[in-house]
């Protein structure tokens, strides 16, 4: 069978998309990953399935997968480009959208100038809803790796995270520790690792290793979840520019009980269709 996709980035984190509710789409572990391959398929971080609603009061579901065949229940800048394709598609002329989520329902919406803003729900903070294997909840955990030890602040963003403070994420080892802290025993669902630096308290700098994926341009629910490390640190305030290789989004967060909200681009690279 054809499969017809759009080939999508938010700040690089690049994806297919792939229309669920106008053509018939199979998709198994093997497949995903012989399409996530770079040279012998597409090539992606992940792969976003639209679909019908679940529920009648929203408009959208949406799945994700990494490149390693596997499911995962939340990504931010996947979220951005989902909005830009089902406007782009004409499944919707709504400017927000209700999508649920295998963690929830989110309400992105499309502005005039191009950029996406969506709110990306309430995080959790307690250890086991992350899940994170602690003697109780805390600020800050300290997670043995290696002969190492670092700092880590815990966060659900309907997706897990782990964000160290480093001083200077260029530098930070990212390639070394992002596998040992993404496959470390004391998360039971795996993890996603951020590495970020304060530059001011409305500026941070961030890498983060992916749960699945590797090392990405960009990770918009690790850029959510390292600014509520940060706010939770008594570090940051409650708007931040967040830095990362592939560009910038802006984060705001009002405090525990509030929902996050990202702010940031998407942009469709190019169409196509491929025999699978």
């Amino acid at each position: 069978m054809k499969l017809k996709f759009s080939k999508m980035h938010g700040l690089g984190n690049d994806f297919v998309v792939v229309d669920g509710i106008r053509q018939t789409v199979g998709l198994t572990p093997e497949r995903l990953r012989q399409l996530g391959d770079r040279h012998l398929g597409i090539g992606f971080d992940q792969l976003l399935l639209v679909e019908a609603p679940h529920a009648g009061e929203n408009d959208f579901r949406y799945r994700i997968f990494n490149n390693d065949g596997s499911e995962v229940e939340q990504c931010g800048n996947g979220a951005r480009c989902f909005v830009k394709f089902v406007t782009e598609q004409k499944l919707t002329n709504k400017r927000a959208i209700r999508v649920e989520t295998a963690k929830g329902v989110i309400v992105p919406e499309y502005h005039s100038n191009g950029l996406i803003t969506v709110d990306m729900g309430v995080p959790r903070l307690k250890s086991l809803e992350v899940p994170f294997i602690a003697d109780g909840d805390a600020i800050t955990h300290p997670l043995a790796i290696g002969d190492d030890s670092i700092d880590i602040t815990v966060v659900s963003m309907g997706n897990p995270h782990a964000v160290c403070v480093v001083n200077n994420v260029e530098s930070a080892p990212v390639a070394q520790q992002g596998p040992l802290v993404e496959s470390h025993p004391r998360f039971p669902e795996k993890v996603n690792a951020g590495f970020m630096q304060i530059v001011n308290r409305g500026e941070i700098r961030l890498r983060v290793y992916e749960r699945g994926a590797g090392e990405t341009l960009a990770c918009g629910t690790g850029a959510c979840a390292a600014v509520v490390a940060g706010i939770q640190r008594g570090q940051l305030d409650s708007r931040v520019l967040v830095h990362t290789r592939g560009g910038d989004l802006n984060i705001e967060w009002g405090g525990p009980g509030h929902p996050v909200k990202m702010t940031g681009p998407a942009v469709t690279v190019f169409t196509g269709e491929i025999e699978i």
